[in-house]
């Protein structure tokens, strides 16, 4: 009883939310949104603990009650609301866990809602995302897949209610493809409505970024999904950071830049992807041997460099560098005689240049001229690969910075440069944002006007159009004067062109606001002369129109002179005087009224008529009253372009003073117009140079490799020689070789001693057999010392087996050394084939004869001198 009877309300308000009892909790969150909402700012001493203590707000937004959780979420939000950036920032990094584990999952409609509301309240106070995006993205790895499509659903809230241009889509859209992979349906669909929404203000610049890790299924989906959302119109923010609304109360006179602000918004495109992209150093893939392959004599392996420094350069976006050596060699490459390796270049620029963007403005002076000067090739596929490169050259830089190049190239003699370079100018017209200033605007009307009398009527309709586009950016009227010397029929067309313009820079003429703010102080002052003279008017308006005093050409100040000076003499005897030496003596400091009043009278008003015309009419009484009477009324309209306090001689200084400063201000516009054209000139010695150094080293580099071609020449050359040597040693010892065994076969064995009687009364001459075997055996010797060159086939181990056959040979016919000692002694010829025997004679040299024709087919079979028909 005494726990329920107690009063917890006046506990502190910190100790109320570590309470642990979930009602002193729950009343402490109600209280704490009250106090907060009644606080008078964001200083009040509430707010302190619990910015000091973010650990409140942790343990109140993941409360174990349900019900104290909600009142925690409530109070959360209403400290987010009333208590500034400071509340925020301190309270971040302890709050988004348990809002994202604990609040975004939760049963309960309501809790759900006051998270999400709390998490659009961190955007609209703080006016950034990064960290709270960055903190949303780590529950998408958490293992619940409530809580993973809880945090993909406050991601797409939160882009639907801020756009892209707070909520950052980078890391949503990296995320993506892991979130696509979920096993969880619920995942997987609050992802494809993620994905939807960043379509809805991304449209197809988001693709490049995740659309290749996915697969062709779920990219069919997205497909069919972005068809409902493809022609809706452009989203716009709903929710206002707190400085937008700030800015939105402001008073009336902000009026003007809000609309300026206005056409800024629409002027600015979409989001593109080289916002989304990462910076990608590309000069460390750059291969090492491209300036040798791009100073190759072979445009194969130039446009082979080009190509390969196209695939490298073709990302995104690239982190800015120094590619001046790489811009050089594109420059060079302009000159190519092979219109392949100029396309390729060109291609490589214009990748380069959307790649940097502004960091490529640098380079525009080097590359832009070569671009031009190369316009005059013909052919369709390079005039529009340099066209594209010069467009995107123009988006990294401004109107100004090309107009010289621009104007230069179209008094070129090629009528196919001025050409392309005409409509190279019309493009950027149309596509700047910056309406030129007036010099720029007098020299292309200027430019355009000549070319309306060119020979070719393309060019005489380029420069109608070119008209016709500047008219559409700066009006008919700054355009009147050029088109005063034209003939109605130009006139018409140029109209037309204007008409049919599509720009998106407009002319705004500057307010003239100084005559207005010079003429108030006038105003103010005119009526102390009322009451010093009431009856006189004339001073008002020499007040409000000082140059018709100053200037004494103009036929209205004089009237108005001979009326002022009668009208303020009527009322010099009461307050004529007074008035004006009193001023004077206080801003004048010690001079004297006659002299320092009678001076101005007579530098204002220097003709003499105008002062002694109406000296007649004002009595000799009053000769000494005039001095500082109209003096002082001729001060009058001196006052708004200078110090009422000075004399004649500080104003003559004045004037000089000023003549000296337009003096010298014009003498430093032609000082750094000569800087400009001098500065022109250094760099294009410079480009010269660097031209003569590149060409210069082109040239060594070939002299060396055409001495390292002529040595390895020698070299191949004094091989070659050893080589024929050696071959001819080959060829005379073969000779020798085959000499030698022509020389064994014949002369050792002559036929006729094998078969031939040696006595006369054998007959075995007269044999048939022997006859046509001694025949076939000349005949083989006959064909192979006609073709010694099959010989060359054979290698000595057989020559040694064909020496070795013939030995043998020879003892098996008994011919050998048994034979002719047989001969030389006179012995019987028993020993040798039994010539005498009769039948048994016969058959014997039949069977030798058989068995020396097999012996020979061997030989000639293995020494490769078998002939084709047997």
């Amino acid at each position: 009883m005494a726990e329920q009877e107690e009063d917890f309300s006046l506990l502190p308000l910190s100790d109320r939310f570590t309470h642990k009892n979930w009602k002193v909790r729950k009343e402490g969150y109600e209280d704490a949104a009250k106090q907060f909402a009644a606080t008078p700012d964001e200083s009040a001493p509430l707010f302190r603990p619990f910015v000091l203590d973010a650990g409140l707000w942790k343990g109140a937004v993941a409360d174990s009650n349900v019900a104290a959780q909600q009142e925690g979420v409530n109070a959360l939000c209403a400290f987010l609301k009333y208590g500034g950036a400071q509340a925020c920032s301190r309270s971040r990094n302890a709050t988004i866990t348990p809002i994202v584990e604990k609040g975004l999952s939760s049963a309960k409609a309501a809790t759900k809602q006051g998270t999400l509301e709390a998490l659009m309240l961190y955007v609209e106070v703080e006016g950034k995302s990064d960290a709270l995006v960055e903190d949303l993205l780590q529950g998408l790895s958490n293992k619940q897949p409530k809580i993973v499509a809880a945090t993909l659903n406050a991601l797409t809230a939160l882009h639907h209610a801020y756009g892209v241009k707070i909520i950052e889509p980078k890391q949503s859209l990296k995320a993506l493809p892991k979130v696509f992979g979920h096993a969880d349906k619920n995942v997987r669909a609050e992802a494809s409505n993620l994905a939807v929404e960043l379509y809805r203000w991304l449209r197809e610049a988001m693709k490049p970024l995740f659309w290749n890790e996915l697969k062709p299924v779920q990219q069919q989906e997205l497909e069919r999904s972005f068809e409902v959302v493809k022609n809706e119109p452009a989203p716009k923010q709903e929710r206002l950071l707190r400085s937008q609304q700030e800015a939105a109360a402001a008073p009336p006179a902000a009026a003007d830049e809000e609309v300026d602000d206005g056409g800024e918004a629409e002027q600015e495109d979409g989001t593109e992807v080289f916002d989304l992209a990462d910076p990608v150093d590309v000069m460390g893939k750059i291969p090492g041997d491209f300036h040798e392959n791009m100073a190759s004599a072979k445009w194969k392996d130039r446009k082979d460099a080009l190509d390969a420094l196209y695939e490298i350069l073709n990302v995104h976006r690239i982190k800015d560098g120094h590619f001046d050596e790489i811009i050089q060699v594109l420059a060079k490459s302009m000159k190519d005689a092979n219109i392949a390796v100029v396309t390729v270049a060109a291609n490589c620029v214009d990748v380069l240049a959307k790649g940097l963007r502004h960091s490529f403005s640098k380079y525009r002076g080097r590359i832009m001229a070569p671009i031009l000067e190369r316009l005059k090739e013909k052919k369709q596929s390079v005039t529009d690969a340099l066209s594209q490169a010069l467009d995107s050259v123009f988006m990294t830089t401004n109107l100004s910075d090309c107009l010289p190049d621009i104007l230069e190239f179209l008094k070129h003699k090629n009528p196919q440069v001025k050409s392309e370079t005409l409509k190279f100018l019309i493009r950027c017209l149309k596509t700047t944002r910056e309406a030129p200033a007036q010099p720029e605007v007098k020299s292309i009307a200027e430019t355009a006007t000549k070319l309306l009398t060119e020979s070719t009527e393309v060019t005489r309709a380029g420069g109608a159009e070119v008209l016709g586009t500047l008219m559409k950016i700066m009006g008919e009227r700054p355009m009147a004067p050029y088109m005063e010397g034209l003939d109605d029929i130009r006139k018409v067309k140029i109209k037309e062109y204007c008409e049919a313009a599509q720009v998106k820079a407009k002319f705004k003429p500057k307010p003239v606001a100084p005559p207005s703010k010079a003429a108030a102080p006038a105003q103010k002052r005119a009526p102390a002369a009322k009451k010093s003279a009431p009856g006189l008017k004339p001073p008002g308006k020499r007040a409000s129109t000082p140059t018709s005093e100053n200037h004494v050409s103009s036929p209205q100040s004089r009237p108005a002179a001979n009326k002022v000076i009668p009208s303020k003499l009527g009322s010099l005897p009461k307050s004529g005087l007074a008035a004006p030496s009193a001023g004077l003596k206080k801003k004048l400091a010690g001079a004297g009224p006659p002299p320092s009043l009678s001076s101005p009278r007579r530098n204002i008003s220097s003709p003499s008529p105008l002062d002694e015309a109406p000296a007649p009419k004002l009595g000799r009484g009053l000769a000494g009253r005039p001095l500082g009477k109209p003096a002082a009324a001729a001060a009058e309209p001196s006052r708004p372009s200078a110090p009422a306090g000075m004399t004649a001689e500080e104003r003559e200084e004045l004037e000089e003073t000023r003549a000296d400063r337009d003096r010298l201000q014009r003498s430093t516009d032609d000082l750094r117009a000569d800087k400009a054209k001098l500065t022109s000139q250094i760099h294009e010695l410079q480009n010269q140079n660097a031209q003569l150094i590149e060409d210069h080293t082109r040239d060594v580099l070939s002299i060396k490799a055409k001495e390292t071609q002529l040595v390895r020449a020698r070299s191949d050359a004094e091989a070659a020689e050893s080589t024929v040597q050696r071959q001819t040693r080959e060829m005379d010892r073969l000779k020798r070789e085959l000499s030698r065994s022509v020389a064994r076969d014949v002369s050792p064995l002559p036929d006729d001693q094998i078969y031939q009687d040696r006595t006369s009364s054998n007959g075995l001459a007269h044999r048939p057999g022997l006859q046509s075997f001694d025949s076939g055996r000349s005949s083989e010797h006959r064909d192979g010392a006609s073709r010694p060159e099959r010989r060359l086939f054979g290698s000595p181990s057989e020559e040694k087996e064909n020496g070795a056959f013939d030995v043998g040979f020879g003892k098996r016919l008994g011919v050998g050394r048994e034979g002719s000692g047989e001969e030389s002694g006179g012995t019987a010829a028993g020993a040798g084939v039994g010539v005498g025997h009769g039948g048994d004679s016969y058959k014997r040299a039949a069977e030798v004869t058989s068995q020396l024709k097999a012996r020979i087919e061997q030989m000639k079979a293995k020494q490769g001198l078998t002939r084709p028909g047997r």
